[in-house]
């Protein structure tokens, strides 16, 4: 463990060392008795997204309502997940003084999807929240600040004994291929708890959960020899002392009685035999609450002082002061607080003599001296037990909707639950020894795909050699299954309308239930399904029912192979595609390929395998597709039929093809496909999309061309509208606008395709653009325009970064003057044109950089820092931090010690 410094050592202080958890120790040794003293804090945050991933594609598609970023998930990330890797604290000037990861100081869970999607997208915030749970491992004297989520985030009280298990080691498989360790706490979705639940956490080896203290009936201290029958407390009005840990013992009896059961049974008069138990943290009630709606973050200090109301004047030895909230709280829903705790885990706590802390530490040295009873099935997000998700209840409701769709919901998914669970043990005898068994550790495929791994599962599994149609069967069970556990995500049902993307994302899962069932056991299913669907009333008039919301927004949402080869056809009219590549969860393989141009028609013909990495399943398909030009396309698509079949496919449509006649084309194609034919409507979305913008590009740039005829035609009168201070006529102001815009973006675009390294090597070409950009601001000011075109100031700040690098490793004095010069006037550029450009990136950089000055650089620096012209070469790297607004004039800024920030 890190001390720290003297003057900064806080009043809580303990001796060492427990049992290290997270130890890489083989040999550890037992811990002596310790004795503890002060005010402990824990802040938990409770991080999640609902899987958001095309069950067809395993990606998350576009999502408008989450505009300027694709989707919700990069949404957030970039105002919450990223933001608190990297939490700025800030100077009275609001200049950089630090970068704080946040997650090595906050007690956390990240949802087990949440985190693949965060693998993917950003590694270098991955990374940073593993480093961190090892860095509080080191701090903590072994124990880490994360734990683990049942898997997708279902409410336990409701799911059966099977599914609970299974969440649960789903959750700790994740959680310990990602961390490296076992999880101590698990935390539960909606904190949503029974006493089935409890049995299934101890009996997965979860030492503690965290609940609402409302979720407490009664509590009293553990009967000893010397107080062998305490008085119990009644605090089911949530009065539970939230400062310590209790236990709950699980008495055996209870195991045989029904969920309405108490969730933990009384100790008795020291009993001889040892009782199974899971100790409990309660949060904090009144301050999660201030902390997720008013005020308690707005400042340091407004969040220590009301952590400070909480500590008890008693003198009691030791006190956890421990508070709970959706992680998307600090910097999505309140925007900029994760810099509030930036600044008091690593300043304000300490200064009031209080260690930041975990609750498996806590809970290491200092074990539950009371005991507690649940009431019977609770979830802190809803009053009435666990309805929310179940019943009309009132709880998430608004503007006037009822909730009734809840139960005909639940009831349709039980039903389809317990299909499937007929389906998979019949089939699942075939492929598995145990299939549940098999279900439990298919995590390790989820995690990862790979062929090896898939056949390494199976290997271990498998009841006997499986052939490649074997496998593929046995992959659609599981997948059937994984499906079957993501239906039940509980964001389906927590908000107001089954409508909704979270409703109707768990029906998706179900469909991709449902068909595979269909292929593996040939039943139908949907039919079924589809009645007891239209059993649940929609607030929304268009819909009318959940039938016909499924119709309308979960069947067309299907993909077949087909499709996937109608989108490769038509996207390679666009793209060079290698022989082998991937889309998507698909791995496509092109036999043969041809395509041909004739005036205004082209055609490519070709063949290719697809392989699903999910199933494995293979189809070998043909495939033509007619380009009429603009947005016409026509494409056809089926099985490969032999390869005497496919050149006599070819000789019939590009014999037509001479005649440049579209009807004929189109004829023989129908001829030889059927009427099945694909348009670019068919296309997934983000590769839509994507020919769209290329479609129009020819239109807009003609457009671009006229406004800027426009405005060099009528330049003369836009001045002279500015120099009158009369209103300029909308359309010569657009067209100002337009040009002056296209023009930037056609110079920054050379700039970067022509001067992206750096130092250059014609520095005359640098010059030069320098000038243009410079003419071009002006003229830009002048006429008042407004640069609202999101490609200049991605193109800027792709620059800015890059040339920083460069500089930055580079750090050699002969180009230092000129190359923050370069970078200086870039980001003036952005602040004249009001770009609002983002330069945390920027400042990340230059932190991590200065940070890692070598003995000699930093001694430089400091020289400077004094006036002293020996080192004046480095002034411009100092100048070109306040440029970033970063504190640069302190000293400490370019210290190499470890207990500094960040």
């Amino acid at each position: 463990m890190i001390l720290p410094e003297p003057s900064d050592r806080p009043l809580a202080t303990l001796t060492p060392t427990p049992f290290p958890a997270c130890s890489t120790s083989s040999d550890p040794q037992p811990a002596p008795p310790r004795s503890t003293t002060g005010v402990y804090i824990t802040i938990h945050g409770h991080f999640y997204q609902p899987p958001r991933e095309n069950p067809y594609l395993n990606a998350v598609e576009r999502q408008p309502s989450a505009s300027p970023y694709h989707d919700w998930n990069e949404r957030i990330h970039h105002e919450c997940y990223r933001p608190n890797a990297f939490a700025r604290v800030l100077n009275d000037r609001g200049e950089l003084v630090g970068i704080v990861n946040n997650y090595e100081y906050l007690s956390f869970n990240i949802g087990p999807t949440l985190m693949s999607w965060l693998e993917q997208y950003d590694p270098e915030v991955y990374q940073r929240i593993l480093e961190a749970d090892r860095k509080s491992c080191e701090r903590l004297e072994g124990h880490g600040n994360a734990i683990a989520q049942v898997y997708n985030h279902i409410i336990m009280p409701l799911a059966n004994q099977r599914d609970k298990y299974t969440q649960i080691r789903w959750g700790k498989a994740d959680f310990k291929r990602r961390f490296g360790r076992d999880p101590e706490g698990m935390w539960l979705a909606e904190t949503a708890v029974d006493y089935a639940t409890l049995e299934a956490l101890v009996a997965e080896g979860i030492r503690f959960i965290i609940l609402a203290p409302s979720q407490a009936q009664r509590c009293r201290p553990i009967p000893t020899p010397q107080q062998p029958n305490p008085q119990w407390i009644e605090v089911g009005g949530s009065q539970i002392d939230p400062i310590q840990p209790y236990r709950c013992y699980l008495k055996p009896r209870q195991a045989a009685e029904d969920s309405s059961a108490t969730a933990s049974a009384s100790v008795g008069e020291c009993p001889d035999v040892e009782l199974p138990y899971i100790d409990i943290f309660f949060y904090d009630g009144p301050i999660s609450r201030d902390m997720g709606f008013s005020d308690a973050l707005c400042s340091s200090q407004m969040l220590a002082s009301r952590l400070g109301q909480a500590v008890r004047g008693d003198h009691r030895q030791a006190q956890l002061i421990s508070v709970a909230t959706d992680g998307e709280t600090f910097g999505h829903h309140k925007g900029g607080t994760e810099k509030a705790l930036a600044y008091a885990f690593t300043q304000e706590f300490a200064q009031r003599g209080w260690m930041v802390t975990n609750f498996a530490h806590y809970l290491s040295f200092n074990p539950p001296t009371w005991e507690v009873e649940l009431k019977p099935v609770t979830a802190w997000s809803c009053s009435h037990g666990v309805n929310r998700w179940q019943d009309d209840c009132g709880c998430g409701g608004g503007g006037g909707w009822h909730q009734k769709w809840r139960r005909p919901l639940r009831d349709a998914l039980d039903w389809l639950r317990d299909r499937l669970i007929d389906i998979y043990e019949s089939h699942g005898k075939d492929f598995f020894k145990d299939p549940w068994k098999a279900r439990d550790e298919y995590i390790q495929v989820v995690g990862d795909r790979s062929l090896t791994n898939v056949n390494r599962f199976l290997a271990a599994h498998q009841v006997r050699k499986l052939s490649n149609g074997a496998k593929v069967d046995a992959l659609r069970l599981l997948e059937m299954q994984r499906h079957t556990l993501l239906m039940y995500t509980s964001c389906g049902w927590f908000f107001e309308e089954v409508s909704r993307p979270e409703g109707t994302q768990i029906l998706r899962y179900a469909s991709r239930a449902l068909e595979l069932a269909e292929e593996i056991a040939g039943i139908n299913l949907e039919r079924a399904f589809l009645k007891r669907l239209a059993l649940i009333p929609s607030n929304v008039e268009t819909w009318g029912n959940g039938a016909e919301i499924y119709r309308q927004l979960v069947a067309p949402a299907r993909v077949s192979f087909a499709q996937v080869a109608a989108h490769y056809a038509i996207s390679s009219l666009f793209h060079s595609y290698a022989q082998e590549q991937r889309l998507y969860c698909y791995a496509a393989v092109r036999d043969d390929y041809q395509l041909q141009r004739i005036g205004a028609l082209t055609l490519a013909v070709g063949q290719l395998h697809l392989t699903s990495e999910i199933t494995r399943e293979q189809q070998h398909l043909m495939f033509a597709v007619l380009h009429l030009g603009g947005w016409d396309f026509h494409c056809c698509v089926q099985p490969f039929a032999g390869r005497r079949v496919y050149t006599q496919l070819k000789d019939s449509l590009f014999e037509p093809l001479k005649l440049a006649s579209a009807a004929q084309m189109i004829l023989a194609m129908n001829r030889v496909f059927g009427d099945q034919s694909y348009s670019l409507q068919d296309l997934f979305p983000e590769e839509r999309h994507h020919i769209m913008r290329l479609l129009s590009q020819e239109t807009l740039t003609r457009l671009d061309q006229l406004y800027s005829q426009v405005y060099r035609d009528n330049y003369g009168v836009l001045m002279a509208f500015h120099r009158d201070e009369l209103e300029v006529p909308q359309e010569l102001q657009v067209a100002a606008e337009v040009a002056i815009a296209h023009r930037l973006l056609t110079t920054l675009q050379a700039l970067e395709r022509e001067a992206s390294d750096f130092p250059p090597e014609k520095p005359e070409l640098c010059h030069g653009y320098r000038a243009e950009l410079d003419a071009i601001a002006r003229e830009a000011t002048l006429l008042r325009c407004h640069i609202r075109t999101p490609q200049i100031q991605q193109t800027l700040e792709r620059l800015i970064l890059r040339w920083l690098w460069q500089l930055l490793q580079a750090l050699d004095p002969a180009y230092l003057q000129e190359g923050v010069e370069a970078i200086e006037h870039l980001i003036d550029l952005g602040y004249q044109l009001n770009l609002n450009l983002a330069l945390d990136r920027a400042q990340e950089l230059y932190h991590k950089v200065v940070r890692s000055l070598t003995p000699q650089q930093t001694a430089a620096v400091k020289v400077d820092l004094t006036g002293s012209v020996n080192g004046g070469v480095w002034l411009p790297l100092l100048r070109l931090g306040q440029k970033l607004a970063i504190e640069t004039s302190s000293l400490e800024m370019v210290s190499h010690s470890p207990t500094r920030l960040g």
